[in-house]
């Protein structure tokens, strides 16, 4: 290992330990089984307009992505799950972003 690489690795384990995210407790995240690309195109076709945020989280139990998406007058949130594709939320948050 270069005297680089392992300056790097002990910078990014120093970090881990510093931020409490190398506990053996640490929660496991999985891998979505659909793309961030697929899962934003699914939003879109649900509600179109831009996205203002994206976000894979885990809510309800499972994992998805979430979007925040700028519709005429208001903020749309869709979110699809990560693992089948399927739209699990679909709300207004009013004018402007709640979360």
């Amino acid at each position: 290992m270069s005297k680089f690489h392992a300056a790097a690795a002990a910078l990014f384990a120093a970090g881990l330990l510093a931020a409490g995210t190398a506990s053996a407790t640490a929660p496991a995240v999985p891998k979505a089984k659909i793309s961030l690309a697929r899962a934003k195109a699914i939003a879109l076709k649900a509600a179109p307009g831009k996205v203002t945020k994206s976000e894979y989280e885990k809510e309800g139990g499972g994992w998805r992505y979430s979007f925040d998406i700028q519709q005429k007058g208001h903020i749309q949130e869709i979110g699809v799950n990560a693992m089948n594709g399927k739209i699990v939320e679909n709300k207004s948050e009013g004018k402007v972003d709640h979360d």
